[in-house]
Protein backbone atom coordinates (compact mmCIF):
# COMPACT_ATOMS: atom_id res chain seq x y z
CA UNK A 1 0.00 0.00 0.00
CA UNK A 2 3.10 2.67 0.45
CA UNK A 3 4.17 2.15 -2.81
CA UNK A 4 1.42 4.79 -3.89
CA UNK A 5 2.87 7.21 -1.27
CA UNK A 6 5.78 9.45 -1.85
CA UNK A 7 8.19 12.16 -0.39
CA UNK A 8 8.53 15.19 -2.63
CA UNK A 9 11.80 16.97 -2.45
CA UNK A 10 10.87 20.42 -0.91
CA UNK A 11 7.89 19.56 0.21
CA UNK A 12 6.38 18.83 3.87
CA UNK A 13 4.34 16.01 4.28
CA UNK A 14 3.37 12.76 2.27
CA UNK A 15 1.90 12.43 -0.95
CA UNK A 16 -1.07 9.67 -2.41
CA UNK A 17 -0.11 9.28 -6.12
CA UNK A 18 -3.80 9.96 -7.60
CA UNK A 19 -2.49 10.02 -11.59
CA UNK A 20 0.07 9.87 -14.27
CA UNK A 21 0.84 11.80 -17.46
CA UNK A 22 3.95 11.71 -19.71
CA UNK A 23 4.83 14.81 -18.39
CA UNK A 24 3.96 14.97 -14.48
CA UNK A 25 1.81 12.87 -11.36
CA UNK A 26 -1.13 14.38 -10.03
CA UNK A 27 -0.76 14.01 -6.45
CA UNK A 28 -2.99 14.71 -3.15
CA UNK A 29 -1.82 15.78 0.36
CA UNK A 30 -2.44 12.82 2.73
CA UNK A 31 -3.14 15.86 5.48
CA UNK A 32 -4.78 18.47 3.66
CA UNK A 33 -6.26 16.32 0.82
CA UNK A 34 -5.78 19.35 -1.86
CA UNK A 35 -4.65 17.79 -5.35
CA UNK A 36 -1.36 19.51 -7.43
CA UNK A 37 0.45 18.57 -10.04
CA UNK A 38 4.07 17.55 -9.65
CA UNK A 39 6.75 17.55 -13.01
CA UNK A 40 8.47 14.00 -13.38
CA UNK A 41 11.52 16.24 -13.12
CA UNK A 42 11.31 17.01 -9.53
CA UNK A 43 13.00 15.00 -7.06
CA UNK A 44 10.50 12.00 -5.63
CA UNK A 45 10.81 8.90 -3.97
CA UNK A 46 8.40 6.10 -3.08
CA UNK A 47 8.07 5.26 0.30
CA UNK A 48 8.24 1.80 -0.79
CA UNK A 49 11.84 2.33 -2.16
CA UNK A 50 13.15 4.02 1.28
CA UNK A 51 15.12 1.29 3.44
CA UNK A 52 16.94 1.56 6.89
CA UNK A 53 20.65 0.83 7.23
CA UNK A 54 21.08 -2.11 9.67
CA UNK A 55 23.83 -4.92 10.50
CA UNK A 56 22.86 -7.43 7.77
CA UNK A 57 22.45 -4.91 5.27
CA UNK A 58 18.96 -3.19 4.59
CA UNK A 59 15.39 -3.70 5.80
CA UNK A 60 12.75 -1.96 3.84
CA UNK A 61 11.10 0.81 5.53
CA UNK A 62 7.22 -0.81 4.95
CA UNK A 63 8.76 -3.93 7.17
CA UNK A 64 10.38 -1.15 9.64
CA UNK A 65 6.86 0.22 9.50
CA UNK A 66 5.21 -3.11 10.42
CA UNK A 67 6.91 -3.40 13.02
CA UNK A 68 5.93 -0.35 14.56
CA UNK A 69 2.49 -0.94 13.95
CA UNK A 70 2.94 -4.05 15.89
CA UNK A 71 4.42 -3.32 18.93
CA UNK A 72 1.35 -0.11 18.79
CA UNK A 73 -0.95 -2.13 17.55
CA UNK A 74 -1.61 0.17 14.73
CA UNK A 75 -1.69 3.10 16.92
CA UNK A 76 -0.38 6.20 16.52
CA UNK A 77 2.85 6.92 18.23
CA UNK A 78 3.15 8.33 21.67
CA UNK A 79 6.56 9.78 21.25
CA UNK A 80 7.08 13.36 20.23
CA UNK A 81 10.04 13.95 17.25
CA UNK A 82 9.47 17.63 18.11
CA UNK A 83 10.63 17.80 21.37
CA UNK A 84 12.41 14.31 21.64
CA UNK A 85 16.24 14.36 22.48
CA UNK A 86 18.24 12.03 20.32
CA UNK A 87 18.92 9.66 22.69
CA UNK A 88 15.35 9.09 23.05
CA UNK A 89 14.92 9.21 19.10
CA UNK A 90 17.89 6.43 19.63
CA UNK A 91 16.68 4.47 22.47
CA UNK A 92 12.77 4.19 20.98
CA UNK A 93 14.21 2.91 17.69
CA UNK A 94 15.84 0.48 18.74
CA UNK A 95 13.11 -1.37 20.49
CA UNK A 96 11.47 -1.48 17.08
CA UNK A 97 14.70 -2.63 14.77
CA UNK A 98 17.35 -3.58 17.41
CA UNK A 99 19.85 -3.81 14.34
CA UNK A 100 19.90 -0.64 13.05
CA UNK A 101 23.16 1.09 12.50
CA UNK A 102 23.78 4.05 14.92
CA UNK A 103 26.27 5.58 12.76
CA UNK A 104 23.89 5.67 9.52
CA UNK A 105 20.95 6.20 10.48
CA UNK A 106 20.11 10.07 11.98
CA UNK A 107 17.90 11.11 14.37
CA UNK A 108 16.88 13.17 11.51
CA UNK A 109 15.64 10.15 9.90
CA UNK A 110 13.75 8.64 13.32
CA UNK A 111 12.04 11.58 13.33
CA UNK A 112 10.80 11.21 9.61
CA UNK A 113 10.03 7.87 10.43
CA UNK A 114 7.89 8.56 12.73
CA UNK A 115 6.17 11.43 11.83
CA UNK A 116 5.42 9.35 8.19
CA UNK A 117 4.19 6.45 10.11
CA UNK A 118 1.94 8.55 12.48
CA UNK A 119 0.90 10.42 8.97
CA UNK A 120 -0.18 6.89 7.65
CA UNK A 121 -1.96 5.57 10.41
CA UNK A 122 -4.15 8.75 10.37
CA UNK A 123 -5.13 8.43 6.94
CA UNK A 124 -6.33 5.08 7.70
CA UNK A 125 -3.36 3.50 5.62
CA UNK A 126 -2.26 0.78 7.66
CA UNK A 127 -1.57 -2.28 5.32
CA UNK A 128 2.44 -1.86 4.69
CA UNK A 129 2.55 -5.10 2.81
CA UNK A 130 4.72 -4.98 -0.69
CA UNK A 131 2.17 -4.58 -3.50
CA UNK A 132 2.50 -5.41 -7.23
CA UNK A 133 3.07 -2.37 -9.37
CA UNK A 134 -0.24 -2.46 -10.92
CA UNK A 135 -1.59 -2.19 -7.52
CA UNK A 136 -1.02 1.86 -8.30
CA UNK A 137 -4.06 3.82 -8.80
CA UNK A 138 -4.08 5.59 -12.55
Amino acid sequence: MIANILSIHGMSGLYKIISRNRNCIIVEGLSDKKRTSIPLEKKMISLGDIAIYTEDGEMPLRNVFSSIKEKNDAQKLAINPKTSSSEELQKWFFDVLPTFEVDRVYPSDIKKVIVWYNLLIENGIVDFEEEQENDIEK
